[in-house]
């Protein structure tokens, strides 16, 4: 594996999880591949749980790790091709990836959307151009548009947790004070689809998520009607997509505070679990008693993204 940025990278899905079980039984089994071998990880953007397990996923496969954050500890870096650099930024990426592929055999970015050039953000920027340019083989720890490590934690966590064979898995937007990306969304509908689940989204009308990460999902403005009878909430923020106006990319057009996910929500589903990629806004997004209740398994699955990353390292090194 060269890339990991969809779904379609990691394979088929029953024996990338049989892969992931496999590791979490024996986080170590694999270290030999790792030595001598070097991870650099690049964060234009803040991070707890992807900067934290796919460290500890790289050390656990035996390798050496180097972080570098763009905005705290190196030169601000210019994106756009064609500027004249006379203003902030001292070096272009074209000159610090390849430098940066110099010092590694493997590299993790993580770039989120700037929110207002959809076509920029949707055509992953900055991440084509390390994939391009840096020679090295290339894995994203959150894009402009996908978070694919996260969902597959996500599927790993609903694989664990399921009591029937097709779960019922609902992704429902909720308010929130910010403009937040599409990635984390993206990618769950993506890896939902791919997988043998009941699939369905809701939202307020007007943030349809792309069709292409939509896929056959069933989409459901009522929110109760889409909780019925559901496994799994994944509760998630997402600015407006910009799908039905592109005048309305990356900003809220809906603050709703009835979509907020409470008891009497999770009441509606199958005696559901609760589920969110962290960090969460309590009172927006969910309730406490929600978050805190015994159906929340938020903390297993943030445990997961160490596992995710496990395997996409894995077989990234198993292909050097």
């Amino acid at each position: 594996m060269k890339s990991f940025i969809n779904v379609q990278d990691i394979g088929p899905l029953d024996k990338a999880l049989a892969e992931a079980f496999e590791i979490k039984n024996d986080r170590f089994k694999y270290q030999h591949l790792g030595k001598n071998k070097t991870l650099m990880m690049i964060f234009f953007n803040n991070s707890l749980r992807t900067r934290l397990s796919t460290q500890k996923a790289a050390m656990n496969l035996g390798m050496n790790v180097i972080v570098l954050d763009v905005n705290a500890g190196a030169w601000k870096l210019e994106t756009e091709r064609g500027v004249i650099m006379d203003g902030d930024k001292s070096e272009h990426l074209l000159e610090a990836i390849p430098v940066m592929g110099c010092y590694c055999d493997m590299i993790g970015v993580r770039s989120f959307a700037g929110l207002t050039d959809r076509e920029y953000d949707y055509a992953e920027t900055v991440l084509n151009q390390f994939i391009k340019y840096s020679g090295k083989p290339v894995f994203a720890m959150e894009t402009a548009t996908v978070h694919p490590l996260q969902a597959f934690a996500d599927l790993i966590t609903i694989e664990e947790y399921k009591k029937v064979e097709r779960p019922k898995v609902v992704l429902t937007w909720a308010p929130h004070c910010r403009a937040l990306p599409q990635a984390v969304p993206n990618s769950f509908a993506q890896w939902m689809n791919a997988a043998d689940v009941d699939f369905v989204i809701t939202h307020p009308e007007g943030y349809e998520l792309d069709p292409k990460f939509v896929g056959n999902a069933r989409v459901e403005y009522d929110q109760k009607k889409a909780f019925e009878g559901a496994d799994f909430i994944y509760a998630k923020n997402w600015s407006n997509p910009g799908v039905t106006n592109l005048a309305d990319y990356g900003k809220i057009t809906s603050k709703d505070m009835s979509w907020t996910v409470d008891t009497e929500h999770m009441s509606w589903t199958n005696n559901g679990k609760f589920m969110h990629c962290l960090p969460v806004r309590r009172g927006l997004i969910v309730t406490d008693d929600v978050i805190e209740s015994k159906n929340s398994i938020v903390i297993p699955e943030a445990a997961n993204r160490e596992i995710s990353c496990s395997v996409v390292i894995k077989r990234m090194l198993e292909a050097l």
